[in-house]
């Protein structure tokens, strides 16, 4: 079992001891740690609160919910609920914060604490340390009886979410309905199921298949929305009765898209397709996190609109986005980060900007994600022993490439003329990340193994 404890929130599998598995003691712990930085933060004693369908996800809320009510704070419960939703609902209701229980992509045995700030945005690295601090010293107080936090659910957030995307500018609802769109979605058994087919519905979207959209929890294949855990819904599309197929994860803030000819999309071209929409309608700057594709700068720039990369994580990404004043950003694992409507990773605006391009552009899916350049991304790792020196390799490796184009922002980047390398270390296990890309898959294969093999050489 699993416990793993992070500045940007606490994940773990259920069960197992305190401290060696997301038990109800450490639920507990951690969202007294979180409720007690969120108030000394902000006058406003409220948070925000809102879960995927997971099983564990009742027992999580219910203990989450009486652990802040104890601290003397007001708790509003959205219930079944996105990342997304209950981010919104933060900044919607003046809260001091909020807490996701979602464990993302991860399978149904993990639940997790996602932390927001009063802007509903995920708390910084220096913010979650100071988290951790104090619930390493459990340094927390609860509320005397009278001073008891209050409690209150409101499911309505889903639609007010949805109303705040059709009143976005470029979302062009009557673009979509004269379209005439027929699609399938996937939802995984979770709250995309209430989501997605509430918002297809109010775009005007003709015809939705609908597949595992009851919110029950049990994932009916492995919920990260990757090419190998999507092939029956795309055996949906193959026979040509479907213009676009839809894929999120369990807490709708990663987007998967396949063409009407059941291939894929490329999770890497959700945020390219979108930022292009985007770009063309309002000029700009976009930014990518460091092992996104080189895709996202060539539609940038033809667009005449500048890119910026980040380090790996949402909370980087976002700090980039305001520093540059972006006006489209994300992640290439299909997380659409739209500020004209919040600084989060969001599926739902993802989905609404998608098929308004789509049904402006006139093209099939196909035809528009063969506009952009095509490029291959080989993901891998190598794992290694505990006594390994990562750091130390990471630095030897920089050493060897110096006379490359060098980004050491996160991890090593190695930028070659027209591919690149991105070396990362896991902050929880002795595991290089190796991220390569090229416009030919073979030569994406080769950088990876071929950084694969200096590494061993290193080591022996």
């Amino acid at each position: 079992m699993t416990l793993i404890t992070s500045i940007s929130g606490i994940r773990g599998t259920i069960g197992d001891k305190p401290g060696e598995g997301l038990t109800p003691l450490d639920v507990v712990k951690f969202t007294a740690a979180f409720g007690t930085w969120a108030i000394s933060k902000s006058e406003n004693k409220k948070l925000v609160i809102g879960r995927d369908a997971r099983i564990s996800g009742e027992m999580v809320s219910n203990l989450v919910s009486s652990t802040l009510i104890g601290l003397g704070i007001d708790v509003i419960d959205l219930g079944l609920s996105t990342t997304p939703t209950v981010e919104m609902a933060v900044e919607m209701e003046s809260a001091s914060g909020g807490i996701i229980l979602t464990a993302s992509h991860n399978p149904i045995q993990w639940n997790a604490l996602k932390l927001l700030n009063a802007n509903g945005e995920f708390i910084s690295g220096e913010d979650g340390a100071e988290v951790l601090t104090i619930a390493e010293a459990e340094d927390f107080e609860f509320a005397q009886v009278l001073k008891l936090g209050r409690y209150r659910q409101d499911d309505s957030f889903i639609d007010k979410h949805i109303q705040a995307i059709i009143d976005l500018p470029l979302v062009d609802r009557e673009a979509i309905r004269s379209a005439k769109f027929r699609v399938v979605i996937d939802c995984v058994n979770s709250t995309g199921g209430i989501a997605l087919p509430k918002l297809l519905t109010v775009l005007g979207v003709d015809e939705v298949k609908e597949l595992y959209c009851e919110p029950t929890g049990h994932f009916p294949h492995n919920p990260e929305p990757l090419p190998e855990n999507i092939t029956h819904i795309c055996s949906d599309l193959e026979n040509g009765n479907y213009d676009l197929g839809i894929v999120v994860d369990p807490d709708v803030d990663r987007l998967a898209l396949i063409q009407e000819n059941g291939i894929p999309f490329g999770e890497e071209y959700t945020l390219v397709a979108v930022s292009d929409y985007i770009l063309k309608h309002k000029k700009g700057n976009t930014v990518s996190n460091l092992s996104s594709s080189m895709a996202l700068r060539v539609v940038a720039e033809r667009n005449k609109g500048s890119y910026s990369s980040s380090a790996v994580g949402e909370v980087n990404v976002v700090t980039e986005m305001r520093a540059t004043d972006a006006v489209i950003g994300g992640e290439g694992n299909g997380g659409i980060i739209y500020p004209e409507l919040h600084y989060g990773r969001d599926a739902l605006v993802g989905i609404a900007l998608f098929l308004t391009h789509l049904a402006k552009s006139g093209v099939s899916a196909s035809k528009l994600r063969a506009s952009y350049p095509n490029y291959h991304i080989s993901k891998n790792k190598i794992e290694l022993t505990p006594e390994v020196d990562v750091d130390k390799i990471l630095r030897l490796i920089e050493k060897k490439y110096a006379n490359e184009k060098i980004n050491t922002t996160d991890g090593v980047k190695i930028e070659f003329e027209n591919e690149w390398v991105h070396l990362r270390k896991s902050n929880t296990e002795p595991i290089i990340r190796i991220y390569s890309e090229s416009d030919s898959e073979a030569t994406s294969e080769y950088l990876a193994n071929k950084i694969i093999n200096d590494i061993k050489e290193i080591i022996s």
